[in-house]
């Protein structure tokens, strides 16, 4: 791999724009994921916020569902935030009808736990691997992580709640970076390809 990794983005919903450019600001070639042969080509991806049933649902209809589960099975990094985050949980505590993960992180997520849309709220959170401070955190009717198993990693909590998670080649926050114009996360996770591909 060069050192300009190959990043994707998740594009089936969600806010895709904004990751793609907080990509390139972390210096990684971004690109939009729609299809399996899209996922092929990349060396890590990114799983937007957005509304994790639909995600689940239209990665099912894209045929992206099954590839996805056995990329990140085998390796592949991958960064989650928000439904993304969702969507990383070994386990849902809450699912809804139909709502399927792609797993890769040993932890419990409860969905929409800090609210409702209308009670979305930014705060200072303080990430463990991420230098200069704390990072603005977007909450918006984000999940919180009930608990981790032992290979996961708490890199945040937020009032007592678990936000940020990693586990090997595997990040989730439940917080948007991406809408912040910090994108110290997204070049922790760029590393993260680098290391990954060497």
């Amino acid at each position: 791999m060069s050192s300009t990794p190959v990043i994707g983005v998740l594009a089936l919903q969600g806010d895709v724009r904004e990751h793609l450019a907080a990509l390139d600001t972390a210096g990684a070639a971004a690109r939009a994921v729609r299809r399996p042969e899209e996922l092929d080509a990349v060396d890590g991806l990114v799983l937007p916020g957005g509304e994790s049933t639909t995600i689940s649902k239209l990665a099912v209809l894209f045929g992206l569902l099954e590839p996805l589960r056995a990329r990140v099975r085998s390796g592949l990094p991958v960064y989650g935030t928000c439904a993304g985050m969702i969507m990383l949980a070994d386990k849902i505590l809450d699912p809804r009808s139909g709502q399927e993960t792609v797993g890769g992180i040993d932890m419990i997520v409860r969905r929409n736990a800090f609210g409702r849309q209308n009670e979305s709220f930014e705060a200072a959170v303080e990430v463990r691997d991420v230098p200069g401070g704390p990072v603005e955190g977007v909450f918006i009717r984000a999940p919180w992580v009930e608990s981790v198993g032992a290979a996961a990693e708490v890199l945040a909590e937020h009032e007592g709640h678990i936000v940020a998670v990693r586990q090997g080649t595997a990040l989730a926050t439940s917080f948007h970076p991406e809408l912040t114009g910090d994108h110290r996360l997204h070049a922790l996770f760029a590393g993260m390809v680098r290391q990954a591909g060497r």
